[in-house]
């Protein structure tokens, strides 16, 4: 089913940064937020997923640096 949402043009721009952070869609990230309002995914065992997931891409970053400076600008 297709909705339709209105959006403040600073927020979706800022989600969408967020999004291609996150190697995803501002629309998949709605939709898994869904799931998770409805009680159709079990954070216990995403938290458990995610874990695994980290502990298997042994830590490298690519180069990425964390910046204070960057993060403050972004809010």
């Amino acid at each position: 089913m297709n909705i339709t949402l209105s959006v403040d043009e600073e927020v979706l721009r800022l989600a969408r940064g967020r999004a291609e952070a996150l190697g995803t869609s501002v629309n998949q990230l709605i939709r898994e937020y869904q799931e998770q309002l409805a009680g159709k995914t079990d954070p216990g065992a995403e938290a458990e997923e995610f874990e695994r997931l980290s502990r298997r891409a042994q830590g490298s970053s690519r180069g990425w640096k964390f910046d204070r400076e960057e993060i403050h600008r972004r809010r």
